[in-house]
């Protein structure tokens, strides 16, 4: 899907006027970039480390810090992420003491993040003049709405974990000890995260810092490639990007992200050549710097 998606985008562009623009670009910016997108992991790093110590999970930092970079490395070059979360589940289950606590730690901080992202994109949106022509009538207000559910959502898994045994217990007719036993797991890690709501608030606040990270790698590539787009509405357009590239459809998002960036710059006249500059160039940045989890993965084997 992504070759025929990128073949049908640069099909209704000048290719040579993207080259253009890319050509011009900023190297000053683009090591900017460059240096947020570390921030970026480096922060995520720390938010996982959060929900670790939640659940008494003691861990090195420098260490979840390689198993995000590894996990950056096959996110980067595996359909969706799911490769990047098998990574970090496999690093932290010896800790751990249990695949299953390593895995709803990585789910719970999978969520939180989910969170961060639609709530920066509704927060983009309310402050963006003209945000209703980009998204559709009423396009903050569904964001907010999305918000609100998955706060609905959350608080009561987290407040009644009991409960999840209830909702799961159809599992059981798979292999019942097996499953109870895991179930009992997953709800003991649910009652630990009731009791450090301070953890959770701050992962939450994290999550909305890595999001306003990444608007912000994309806005110095932006600005590094002369592109006018204003920040407010890259805190839309990026986590909107996000939320599509999760379909396991294509190799790290390409041709659905560029066909994202690609339909919101149009609708904000900026021209079609643009978007594909930035989006692809921010990609090939991304896949630049992942290559660093592999020489991490290297020289963890070398060291094993």
């Amino acid at each position: 899907m992504s070759g025929g998606l990128l073949f049908a985008l640069f099909t209704q562009v000048d290719a040579a006027r993207v080259w253009a623009i890319t050509r011009t670009a900023s190297w000053r910016w683009l090591v900017v970039a460059l240096a947020l997108y570390l921030l970026m992991v480096l922060l995520s790093a720390w938010r996982w480390s959060l929900l670790l110590h939640a659940q008494h999970v003691v861990t090195r930092t420098a260490a979840l810090v390689r198993s995000y970079l590894v996990a950056t490395f096959l996110s980067n070059f595996l359909p969706s992420n799911i490769g990047g979360d098998v990574i970090r589940i496999r690093d932290t289950a010896a800790p751990a003491g249990s695949k299953t606590l390593a895995a709803t730690v990585v789910l719970v901080d999978r969520g939180i993040g989910l969170l961060g992202l639609v709530f920066v994109a509704a927060l983009g949106a309310s402050l963006t003049a003209g945000a209703s022509d980009t998204l559709g009538p009423g396009g903050p207000m569904l964001l907010w709405l999305a918000v609100a559910a998955g706060i609905g959502l959350t608080l009561p898994v987290l407040l009644w974990p009991q409960h999840v045994t209830r909702l799961l217990h159809p599992l059981k007719a798979i292999h019942q000890d097996w499953v109870e036993e895991r179930l009992a797991r997953l709800v003991d890690a649910l009652a630990k995260f009731r009791q450090a709501p301070a953890a959770l608030g701050l992962g939450l606040l994290g999550a909305v810092a890595v999001q306003a990270v990444l608007v912000g790698f994309y806005a110095a590539v932006a600005h590094a490639l002369h592109v006018p787009i204003p920040t407010a509405h890259l805190a839309i357009l990026v986590p909107l990007s996000f939320v599509v590239q999760m379909a396991p459809v294509s190799v790290n998002g390409f041709g659905v992200r560029e066909a994202t960036f690609g339909v919101y710059f149009t609708r904000l006249g900026l021209p079609l050549e643009s978007a594909l500059a930035v989006s692809l160039v921010g990609a090939v940045l991304v896949m630049m710097f992942s290559l660093s989890g592999a020489v991490a993965y290297l020289a963890a084997r070398a060291t094993d």
